[in-house]
């Protein structure tokens, strides 16, 4: 819990530091914009991984000539996300601190202990990705990429990254309702029942659902500025 609350203390740190971008008329949620590259721009490829850890294998920067997914490609993203190095050390540092709070007692202390932590929380990682990017997209035939928007006021690309996480583009086209991430989100917790067996209330069902949907909305807007402090990193490495 306190890895995924940091990571979102981490992503409202680093866009206070992002300059404004140019100013241009609003643009509607469900119809995210298109990255537009100036033809001298010489920045390099973006990477897979956002400051070399966070996996970014599902992020496209245009829905110009949009192509819906098969059913193949959604789960070859979840593949991707799910056994991504990141992933793994997230899982690593979310047990670590679960074994420090004892926050589950019938887990156990030492290596035996921390085993399981870290099983319990790379298995809640992976159950995850496969239910929201995998799933329940290929079910619904909701697409599971965040589409950037790129331009805008810093402002407005915020709220557009917030507002991916209740809206998604649909296979055959247009935008609905973001049903793969509500119902992969719960399913996963769901699932999580079965191996916590120390928190099984609804409330702690609904913090977990919660603390998804908010760590989901700051990967969003990481994922959305990310460009923007990559370039900025570039140009000062450059300097």
């Amino acid at each position: 819990m306190l890895y995924r609350m940091s990571c979102a203390g981490l992503t409202f740190t680093l866009f206070a530091s992002v300059s404004p971008c140019q100013q241009t008329s609003p643009a509607n949620l469900t119809q995210p914009g298109v990255v537009q590259r100036p033809e001298n721009d010489n920045s390099p490829p973006e990477s897979r991984r956002i400051f070399g850890v966070f996996p970014n294998y599902r992020t496209s920067p245009s829905l110009q000539n949009y192509k819906p997914m098969t059913s193949r490609e959604k789960f070859n993203i979840a593949s991707q996300d799910a056994f991504d190095r990141g992933t793994i050390i997230g899982a690593a540092f979310s047990g670590g601190i679960g074994q420090l709070t004892n926050a589950n007692r019938s887990f156990g202390q030492g290596g035996a202990g921390f085993g399981r932590y870290f099983g319990a929380a790379y298995g809640d990682l992976v159950i995850r990705e496969y239910m929201k990017e995998a799933v329940f997209p290929t079910l619904l035939h909701q697409d599971p990429r965040y589409f950037r928007r790129g331009t805008g006021t810093r402002w407005s690309r915020l709220g557009y990254a917030m507002g991916q996480i209740f809206w998604t583009r649909r296979d055959a086209g247009g935008a609905q309702f973001n049903y793969s991430e509500v119902l992969g989100n719960s399913t996963a917790v769901a699932i999580s029942n079965a191996y916590y067996v120390n928190n099984r209330t609804a409330a702690d069902a609904a913090s977990k659902f919660g603390m998804q949907l908010g760590t989901d909305m700051a990967a969003n807007i990481l994922k959305e500025f990310w460009p923007d402090l990559e370039r900025k990193f570039v140009r000062k490495h450059r300097r």
